[in-house]
């Protein structure tokens, strides 16, 4: 244990060119290449944006963005996503600011603390999007905070001399760069954890660790440039704002912006009408979405990645015998930009979540009283500056030595092929034994497989700790859990004690489940 892999590659095997950039250099890169009337950009409104457009709006927008803030300051994004998300995330790199993505779904005390540790003084946002996403009284309450600025009110406000010089700035853009500065190890963007374990910590990730990422995926030879992402996840979820937005730009595939990956009804249909080739979500979203959808709605997929939640044997066979598609599972961190392993095409093993990309060097740390794996930590060009946390806001706190604890425990094979065998968070110590939520979670869905489940530990004065089950299932009876073990080999300690049903069972917008609520369901 505690050794360094010896099978990793290191960062030269990925081209320099590529990765020592900032984004905005990148985007100019790819329209240089593709052309800049290529439309690459769609969204609900259904009117393509082409390169130029992009460049164009993020020219104009960008003085504004200038004037109400400081270089190099943190602005607050609070935005779906669209074509317009697209412009505001890149004026603000046109303007020398750092885009910070806020997680609308994360409820106002987490928001406000992430404008806290982020020291965020301005949120754009949208009225439009206020009111279809009923967020009012979140926007109310995030307004006693920070400045709140309409972007309908920003566009009202543009001048004529302001079009004008903002169209002689997309003009010249690469002279625009030479003036604020930026460099490829400067911040990119700051996203938020999901704060399923406590306080949301800022993730700060450079233009180098974003680019990095994406060319450590493109590295995969999964994707190509004529293919078409559809991207339902959110900017503010790291696999939807590097997978699934930003790969798209750098690389010049087609990318359909999608708003919500809870419109299980809508998405298939949009999906079909795109031609989409590549699809990301959660084994949340693809159930969602498989159960509604036609074959021919997925007729044109080609390679569906799943991440952020462990991919169910029942979702992999409904997909695979309604639409004939296989779903690929990956795994990765928001401080590693995200991705750190994948299975693709060719080299995939179910129960595992691929192997770790070229340029990660990781080591498995050992855990007392677990006898097979450890904590996974990891060191390579994706893993973060460093974190931003609401006891030292604003101060960037680097990995030491770059070396990232995930927390997450594994097991890697002979193959190579890395096996999640959960949190370390998410293991209660029974009778002296470290059990696995994850693993028991795994058992109950093997007996019911049709509902969701989340297994959380709770205090017990004779064992240390006692397991207890929330689920949906309306008539879970632990006889049946029992008798499946009995049958198959599963220690009776493995069970949980108690059963508590509920209708739905909490659900961050990341799709991961809220374990903090989950938890204080079990307490209850």
């Amino acid at each position: 244990m505690d050794v360094i892999s010896k099978d990793s590659t290191d960062v030269e095997d990925l081209d320099p060119a590529f990765i020592n950039r900032t984004l905005f250099e990148a985007l100019l890169d790819t329209r240089d290449r593709r052309g800049g009337k290529f439309e690459f950009i769609e969204d609900a409104e259904r009117e393509p944006m082409t390169f130029d457009r992009l460049v164009l709006g993020a020219g104009v927008l960008s003085g504004k963005i200038a004037a109400m803030s400081a270089p190099k300051e943190r602005v607050g994004l609070l935005l779906p996503n669209s074509n317009g998300a697209a412009v505001v995330f890149f004026a603000c790199h046109a303007a020398g600011r750092v885009p910070a993505m806020l997680n609308f779904s994360s409820g106002i005390r987490n928001l406000i603390s992430c404008c806290q540790t982020a020291q965020i003084k301005t949120v754009f946002t949208s009225r439009r999007f206020v009111a279809l996403g009923k967020l009012e009284d979140l926007v109310e309450a995030l307004e006693k905070e920070v400045r709140i600025v309409w972007l309908e009110d920003v566009r009202k406000s543009i001048t004529s001399i302001e079009k004008i010089s903002g169209l002689i700035r997309s003009k010249f853009p690469r002279r625009m760069l030479a003036k604020i500065d930026t460099v490829s190890t400067d911040p990119a963007v700051v996203l938020f954890t999901s704060g399923t374990e406590g306080i949301p910590k800022g993730v700060v990730l450079s233009h180098r660790n974003i680019l990095a990422n994406i060319s450590q995926i493109m590295a995969t030879g999964a994707l190509h440039e004529d293919d078409r992402v559809f991207n339902a996840l959110p900017m503010f979820h790291s696999f939807g704002m590097t997978a699934a937005f930003i790969l798209p730009v750098v690389t010049g595939m087609s990318v359909f912006m999608y708003p919500s990956p809870l419109h299980y009804k809508q998405i298939p249909p949009l999906v079909r009408e795109f031609g989409a080739t590549v699809l990301f979500g959660t084994d949340t979203f693809a159930v969602g979405w498989g159960k509604v959808a036609e074959p021919e709605d997925f007729a044109t997929i080609r390679f569906i990645v799943l991440g952020a939640e462990r991919v169910k044997s029942a979702t992999r066979e409904m997909w695979r015998e309604k639409f004939g598609i296989e779903l690929y599972e990956g795994y990765g961190a928001t401080e590693a930009s995200p991705v750190l392993a994948c299975n693709i095409p060719g080299a995939a093993k179910d129960g595992s979540v691929g192997k770790l990309f070229v340029g990660i060097k990781h080591r498995i740390d050992p855990v007392p009283a677990l006898k097979d794996g450890g904590r996974l930590v990891v060191q390579g060009p994706n893993v973060m500056s460093g974190y931003m946390t609401h006891e030292k806001p604003g101060e960037l706190q680097p990995p030491k030595d770059g070396w990232h604890d995930t927390g997450d425990i594994v097991e890697i094979d002979s193959d190579g092929f890395v096996q999640i065998k959960g949190r370390a968070k998410r293991f209660a110590k029974l009778g002296g034994e470290m059990v696995s939520l994850v693993a028991v979670e795994n058992h109950i869905a093997a007996v019911w497989p049709d509902n969701v489940h989340a297994v959380a530990a709770i205090a017990d004065k004779r064992k240390g700790e006692q397991l207890v089950l929330v689920t949906d299932r309306v008539k879970a009876d632990r006889s049946a859990l029992q008798k499946w073990a009995k049958a198959n080999g599963v220690p009776e300690l493995h069970l949980p004690k108690k059963i508590m049903f509920v209708d739905v069972l909490p659900v961050l917008g990341t799709g991961k489940m809220d374990y903090l609520a989950i938890q204080k369901i079990a307490e209850s």
